[in-house]
């Protein structure tokens, strides 16, 4: 199980780079190894600002359809424009080509309560 440790964590197994006050967001190896096949990402068409916690889309795999859950406040910067055409990059690199989200922070230190590595491992065990 890749969990790299530059990245922190939600319990509901959603990443979060941050490069400044950007940041990519995605589902784990382990999420995107659960579901399976991913088919579709759906994220809300209206979309502008994701609050932590709150769902900002669905994630579709050919048995079951997940929600995607927001790890942190911020404003909607893109949409990763390659999984619409190609959802399975999110099964084969879920950390670089098959991120789904890219933000600007509105309030970094929400950072401070999510899982580091470690204890996203932890909670995996």
């Amino acid at each position: 199980m890749n969990i790299p440790d530059n990245l922190k964590y939600t319990k509901d197994h959603e990443w979060i780079k941050v490069e400044g006050k950007i940041a990519f967001v995605g589902i784990t190896d382990f999420a995107q190894s659960e579901l399976g096949d991913i088919v579709f990402v759906d994220i809300k068409p209206d979309l502008s600002e994701i609050k932590m916690g709150e769902p900002f889309g669905t994630i579709e795999a050919v048995k079951t359809v997940s929600d995607l859950y927001a790890p942190v406040d911020g404003k909607l910067l893109e949409i990763n424009p390659k999984i619409n055409s190609e959802p399975q990059l999110i099964n084969s690199d879920p950390y670089g080509e098959g991120w789904i989200i890219k933000i600007e922070l509105t309030n970094p230190e929400q950072l401070n309560v999510l899982l580091d590595a470690e204890a996203y491992k932890a909670q995996l065990a």
